[in-house]
């Protein structure tokens, strides 16, 4: 069976892809609000230091996990657990499963929102001023528009399979997302403002270091950047050839991962302070204004001051949100896609038009209860369901999981010291995220 599946060619091409899964919003729009946040240049030194520790465990677990077993996430839990509980291991891979539907329903709004303001500065171009504010317009229309958009454009790739589609395009939109992230840091770099900017971000205040509240919140954006908890890193994990290299692809991952939101830090922080050189409030209290509202709130009034340079680069960064956004749902659509496929013999068209459709409905019921049910839904997977699935993976590699499992055996040197950082350390750093963020 393990010999049918289809899987990546090449290293470079996971690398690319898993990276791809990991780089999302969450890097280019989450980790510079956290930056600016909570000290700029401590933060960044905190979280350089909080990947290795944390994440880098965290990411080779999750793809250990799925490279050992060869399989989709629910299958790859029961196997490990087999020996103990395996209906808890297959529980366990079920909410995954839900984690990720959840997660590309809300994940699908919000790219829509990315695809529809790359859109605008265009519409603005050819001054169609009425397409223009329907773009940027907060209504429930555009949602049910641009979501089924973003959903299909997701699928085209996910119906091509993992070499042809996911690694192909990997191939393609990742390379593409490099070169746009630079060409607007370069752009920025030249505007006043830009260099209080740079300095804030990378210029660390030693005195902040310490904080508890910096400290934990750079654990949660380091686990959450590399898009751990759901599943995405153990099915792609499964489709490595069993002799590659898992310790060296896994630096390879969160170094381009790590890479990608340290340069959306350089993008993100300087273009704030130069919107608030331009006279755009942009922070209160010390804290920013709109925090999550930031990329359509603060930035789009920075394009707009800079006259009709502004319209070009408004477009190119909302290219590049779209790009990141679509490197992220293609993974996350690929796990209940192969748990259909290899537990339940589906092909694979058929799979992904009904993870589609299921996902479309679950956003439907997003958009209709927006007020109240997008803030939930964000609140209990990001704040509850990925740490705890986090935590769950570090106890089944370091505790449950005994037959095949080299990091549970009579391991010497090296592996000797990571299995037991992995089985004491790496679960009490990841129970202290869970308790900060849940009860903070």
């Amino acid at each position: 069976m393990a010999q049918l599946r289809d899987g990546f060619q090449s290293r470079l091409g996971f690398v690319l892809a898993a990276a791809g899964a990991a780089v999302g919003l969450g890097n280019i729009w989450g980790f510079p609000t956290q930056a600016a946040n909570h000290g700029g240049g401590a933060f960044l030194l905190v979280y350089f230091i909080v990947i290795f520790l944390l994440a880098l465990p965290a990411l080779y677990t999750e793809l250990y996990l799925g490279h050992q077993a060869q399989s989709n996430p629910v299958n790859a839990l029961r196997q490990a657990w087999k020996e103990k509980a395996p209906k808890i291991g297959a529980g366990a891979g079920y909410l995954g499963l839900l984690g990720a539907i959840i997660m590309l329903s809300f994940y699908s709004i919000v790219a829509g929102w990315m695809l529809a303001f790359s859109l605008e500065p265009l519409s603005r171009l050819f001054g169609f001023e009425q397409a223009s504010e329907f773009l940027k317009s907060d209504s429930t229309l555009r949602n049910f528009i641009f979501t089924p958009l973003m959903l299909l454009l997701t699928a085209s790739i996910i119906l091509k399979g993992v070499k042809s589609g996911i690694e192909t395009w990997s191939r393609r939109l990742m390379p593409m997302l490099l070169l746009l992230l630079i060409a607007l840091i370069a752009y920025i770099a030249t505007l006043d403002g830009a260099s209080e900017g740079f300095s804030a971000y990378l210029v660390p205040d030693f005195s902040k270091v310490t904080d508890p509240d910096l400290v934990i919140a750079a654990m949660g954006q380091a686990f959450f950047s590399l898009s751990l908890g759901v599943g995405c890193m153990m099915i792609y994990g499964s489709y490595l050839k069993p002799n590659e290299n898992l310790p060296k692809l896994t630096l390879s991952v969160a170094a381009l991962d790590t890479g990608v939101a340290f340069l959306a830090g350089l993008l993100i922080v300087p273009a704030i302070f130069v919107a608030q050189h331009n006279g755009v409030e942009v922070f209160q209290d010390g804290k920013l204004v709109g925090e999550g509202r930031l990329i359509f709130a603060v930035l789009p009034e920075l394009f707009s001051s800079m006259g009709a340079i502004g319209l070009w680069v408004g477009l190119t960064f909302f290219v590049l949100m779209s790009i990141a956004s679509v490197t992220s749902t293609i993974s996350s659509t690929e796990i209940p896609v192969s748990f259909l496929v290899e537990s339940h013999g589906m092909q694979r068209k058929g799979a992904t038009w009904l993870v589609t459709a299921i996902v479309f409905s679950v956003s439907s019921t997003i958009i209709v209860n927006f007020e109240w049910l997008f803030g939930l839904v964000i609140t209990l997977l990001t704040q509850y369901q990925l740490p705890l699935m986090g935590l769950f993976y570090f106890v089944t590699v370091g505790w449950i999981w005994k037959r095949g499992n080299q990091l549970s055996l009579e391991c010497k040197g090296a592996h000797y010291w990571f299995a037991q950082y992995v089985r004491f350390v790496c679960p009490i750093l990841m129970t202290a995220v869970f308790l900060n963020v849940a009860f903070k």
